[in-house]
């Protein structure tokens, strides 16, 4: 990986289930030759026995976890190899259908290096059910409302990250991507993934996946990697690179039922 480069991945470890001595293997191999700066991971595990993100990722990594997690300890989580100087927890409960999952987002202020500075790690995770994109439009909303009036007190890069639960058509994603304003308000953020496969449909939830258990699961593209853009010149940071990992399997094993998203992010070249 070049110099100057941040590394950035998201994934949904899908806790402990399935063959988890098998894939636990193989989440460790592969994160450690994929070798992130910052990583987002959902459906990870912390008890007071059993530290999930830790246990993949070793001890030199700054570890930030939701903490109204789901009855097994399920819920997200954030890694840096920089220090992580503060997190808001955002309450995504904004119907009350949404009571009964552990929809959160966290906001963390990383202290990345120069010539990076500090900068936002985002990672969302609204609910998931089919249904409910009405309610991920609200929590879109919640999100892209706090985000903004923090950087109207403090003007850095945003990295914002997840897995979504819905896929690029759905409003709740347009609305990250500039292309839809939902409740009252709009941002731009550039799609990694659109920004360096613009032609490929980049799933990240497919029946490809031996450990997938829904046959025909509408939203094919759920994990994302998304760089805020500024007011000039698009994302503030350059999307140098970004594909898709833990998608295929090593020795018959799976990683997980999602497919990971990795993306290098460089400064953008001087005008």
């Amino acid at each position: 990986m070049p110099a100057e480069t941040i590394r950035v991945v998201t994934l949904n470890v899908w806790a402990r289930s399935g063959p988890w001595d098998e894939r636990r293997s193989v989440l460790i191999g592969g994160l450690r030759e994929i070798g992130p700066d910052l990583i987002a991971s959902q459906e990870a595990i912390k008890t007071d026995e059993y530290d999930q993100v830790m246990d993949l990722l070793g001890p030199d990594f700054h570890i930030f976890h939701q903490t109204d997690r789901g009855a097994d300890g399920s819920g997200v989580s954030i890694a840096s190899r920089w220090p992580i100087e503060d997190v808001t927890v955002l309450d995504l409960h904004v119907t009350p259908r949404t009571a009964v999952f552990a929809c959160t987002t966290l906001v963390a202020k990383i202290l990345a290096p120069d010539p990076f500075g500090t900068l936002l790690f985002v990672n969302h995770l609204p609910n998931w059910e089919l249904e409910f994109e009405y309610e991920r439009e609200l929590q879109a909303v919640v999100v892209g409302r706090f985000i903004e009036e923090r950087l109207a007190q403090e003007n850095t890069h945003v990295v914002l990250v997840g897995d979504l639960d819905a896929d690029p058509y759905a409003a709740s994603i347009r609305f990250w991507t500039g292309r839809q304003a939902l409740g009252g308000m709009s941002v731009c953020y550039r799609d990694a993934w659109e920004s360096a496969h613009p032609e490929e449909p980049g799933h990240t939830f497919t029946p490809r996946n031996a450990l997938m258990k829904d046959w025909d699961w509408p939203f094919r593209r759920i994990d994302y990697i998304f760089v805020r853009c500024g007011r000039h010149g698009g994302p503030t940071l350059a999307i140098a690179s970004c594909e898709r990992i833990f998608d295929e399997p090593v020795d018959d094993v799976w990683a997980s039922d999602h497919f990971g998203v990795v993306a290098d992010l460089i400064l953008p070249p001087a005008s």
